[in-house]
């Protein structure tokens, strides 16, 4: 807890799902820091990070938009995207962190300038201190290289591992965990979202050895090319597999129905509603804390963060009671 009575919170992820989160917990009085992937090699992100060597911006910029408190207009500057000529693809809040990486010569300071312009809102760390190529072996035994490449090899995902293998991150991150009262995984796609911060060597083991409280956010559906046909209790293994330990305490569960139209579309994708196998998860340890944790937007399906956020938020005073009062 900080010296103004504000709870410590690290979030884990990348992709969509953790700007969701971050915009219902920002809205709390919590030190809220956001440890962002980097391996992301897809669209304007990968185009960067191949022309200009820095890690790509993509999911950092996603990030410091959830968290930051300016006008909507600035907001809808930052994360514009242009359609035409050279710049097509580029969103300008990606050419501005490449830029002022390039002015500072440093990715995390740029992240920091950013942070004060965007009047952030928390931390925002990436995973490591250089870009990570994600890597998957699949059930065949070939490997898949390229984190934007692995959901569309069509073959089952057997492990996913990085390179460099002493990738390293930094120092402000392992403080943070270490000082964490919660630390928050996901939500996010499980193995191209989640797991390349956890294979950081050094993230994963403090993650695992950590004293908060660990929860992971379970997605909502599952997700081909990663997770198809998995139950909770898949995705909570496929974690356990990776980092070699049962590291988790929670995992929070969606127990809102979704509505048929919406599930026939998603079908087409061959996605579905990720079951929730409670026996499994018993018997794994885990508490499961359920909730109405679902919205639709323009048929969407997403984490619902105002709700969420509310039911962390609770878990996290619980928690910090308890261990304050011992």
């Amino acid at each position: 807890m900080t010296k103004n009575g504000q709870p410590k919170i690290v979030i884990i992820g990348g992709g969509t799902g953790l700007p969701v989160l971050l915009r219902g917990l920002k809205k709390y009085p919590l030190d809220i820091t956001a440890v962002v992937t980097v391996a992301d090699d897809g669209g304007s992100s990968g185009r960067l990070r191949d022309e200009m060597d820095i890690p790509p911006p993509g999911d950092i910029r996603n990030v410091l938009a959830a968290l930051s408190d300016v006008e909507p207009l600035i907001e809808e500057m930052f994360q514009h995207r242009f359609t035409s000529n050279e710049l097509s693809g580029h969103s300008l809040g990606n050419l501005i962190l490449a830029a002022m990486t390039s002015i500072t010569g440093n990715f995390v300071h740029a992240i920091q300038e950013m942070s004060k312009v965007l009047n952030v809102n928390g931390r925002v760390l990436p995973a490591a201190t250089e870009s990570v190529v994600l890597h998957a072996e699949m059930e065949d035994g070939t490997i898949v290289s390229g984190e934007s490449k692995i959901p569309y090899s069509g073959k089952k995902i057997r492990r996913v591992f990085l390179t460099p293998e002493i990738a390293q991150p930094l120092p402000e991150t392992i403080h943070a965990i270490r000082q964490a009262d919660l630390i928050i995984l996901g939500p996010g796609s499980l193995f191209t979202s989640i797991l390349p911060n956890l294979l950081v060597p050094k993230l994963g083991q403090e993650v695992a050895r950590a004293k908060a409280k660990k929860v992971y956010i379970c997605n909502l559906m599952t997700q081909a090319g990663e997770t198809l046909d998995f139950t909770a209790s898949d995705h909570v293994k496929a974690l356990y597999n990776h980092m070699k330990c049962s590291f988790l305490d929670t995992i929070l569960v969606n127990s809102e129905n979704i509505p048929e139209s919406i599930l026939n579309r998603y079908s087409e994708e061959l996605a579905k509603p990720v079951h929730f196998d409670f026996n499994q998860l018993y018997e794994l340890g885990l508490e499961v804390v359920q909730g109405e944790i679902m919205s639709l937007e323009n048929g969407v399906i997403r984490h619902d963060t105002k709700e969420v956020a509310s039911i962390l938020y609770n878990l996290l005073i619980n928690e910090t009671n308890k261990r304050y009062k011992a």
